[in-house]
């Protein structure tokens, strides 16, 4: 039996148990849903020559585990910028969104720019320690959970998110981006926001089954809040991913 998340039946997605989210057992995961929309925006709209340079994914509301169906369609194709938008739904209506700017490739510029500089952290040399969630994916926690300092882990997905296809680079980086919202936004008493959306910024896709985040800052006032991580892979950064998020009353301690 697959271990996947989904499994693609009559054109729609059906969620596997797993495929729920830490806040409930059975509400559907919104990291996959931004999963689902990278992945059908670029079977559908990705070119040689084209890369994906920003993924903004709107999560309106939860939905139990039902399916989902994604529908896509081309905004704008020019010579240099081409924009595709998914809508993602299942029988509660539709429950998400994302926008896709993919930009030309061309000749890099020369000279000196102010540029993120990779970070310290070496890639994990064994399997992710225990903690007290068990997240569906491999999570190495880099720094001490429970505080009020910059968090960073490098994470490692473990499964395929639709049976019988490997994820690619792309999708790789949509499912961690949205681990940036509990990165940005974990305090003292844990995890106290649950995000509303992401936009993943991507200058490259990930060499490598890693990607490593760093939180950069959050800030936060009646409840309203926003983050921002920095993402790596193994041969430096790659992009960043900034969250908007909204208080929830039930803190998520172990994540």
């Amino acid at each position: 039996m697959s271990n996947a998340f989904f499994e693609l039946k009559a054109g729609e997605f059906l969620p596997a148990p797993h495929a729920c989210s830490p806040w409930s057992t059975d509400m559907l995961h919104g990291r996959l849903l931004g999963g689902l929309a990278a992945r059908c925006l670029e079977q559908e709209h990705r070119e040689d020559g084209l890369r994906f340079a920003r993924l903004t994914v709107d999560l309106f509301k939860n939905s139990p585990l039902l399916p989902v169906q994604v529908e896509t369609v081309r905004v704008r194709d020019g010579r240099r910028i081409r924009v595709a938008d998914a809508t993602l739904r299942t029988a509660r209506g539709i429950v998400g969104r994302a926008a896709a700017v993919l930009l030309r490739e061309g000749e890099q510029p020369g000279g000196e720019r102010n540029t993120t500089p990779a970070w310290d952290e070496r890639p994990p040399q064994g399997p992710p320690g225990p903690g007290d969630w068990t997240p569906p994916f491999d999570l190495w926690r880099l720094t001490d959970w429970g505080t009020a300092q910059p968090m960073r882990a490098w994470t490692r997905e473990n499964r395929p998110m639709v049976g019988g296809e490997e994820l690619t680079p792309f999708t790789r980086a949509a499912l961690a981006a949205d681990f940036a919202s509990p990165l940005s936004s974990a305090g003292t008493r844990g995890v106290e926001f649950i995000n509303a959306d992401f936009t993943l910024t991507l200058a490259r896709e990930p060499v490598g089954e890693l990607v490593g985040m760093a939180a950069q800052g959050h800030l936060s006032a009646d409840g309203i809040g926003t983050g921002d991580c920095v993402l790596h892979d193994t041969e430096g950064p790659i992009g960043y991913c900034v969250v908007t998020a909204v208080a929830n009353p039930v803190p998520l301690s172990g994540r």
